[in-house]
């Protein structure tokens, strides 16, 4: 596998039912998946063991704050708002993409006098992220 840089990742959102598009201005994201597990060892085992349950994730983006919130795709990120998502960590035309459905959790909006307004959201994924 090829180590490649984050400058050419590419987040798109959309409501249910809408047509996915690209936010602007992100600056970074991440996926993160989990599983949670039960141990099975009984006596005589010598090594421990367990089973998957139930996975869960989340999907974190951050953004430079567009005030043209309709053109950068930033208006769907209303906190309980569900939203379908599509991920692309080396592009659109490269390597593997990541999509599905999540809620959004928070929102949040930062300023400081000397630096750019920011915007962060987190989702909870809702459904099994489809590997593409």
């Amino acid at each position: 596998m090829a180590v490649t840089t984050g400058n050419s990742g590419v987040v798109k959102f959309s409501t249910v039912g809408g047509t996915l598009g690209a936010i602007g201005e992100v600056r970074s994201f991440s996926i993160e998946e989990s599983a949670d597990t039960v141990e099975t060892t009984s006596m005589g085992d010598t090594f421990r063991k367990y089973l998957k349950t139930f996975t869960t994730g989340t999907v974190s983006v951050d953004a430079l704050f567009d005030n043209d919130t309709s053109a950068s795709g930033q208006d769907d990120f209303d906190v309980g708002a569900s939203l379908l998502f599509d991920i692309y960590p080396t592009g659109e035309t490269t390597g593997e993409s990541y999509s599905g459905t999540g809620i959004v959790t928070s929102k949040s909006v930062t300023a400081s006098y000397d630096g750019l307004v920011e915007a962060s959201y987190q989702l909870q994924i809702t459904t099994a992220v489809a590997v593409g």
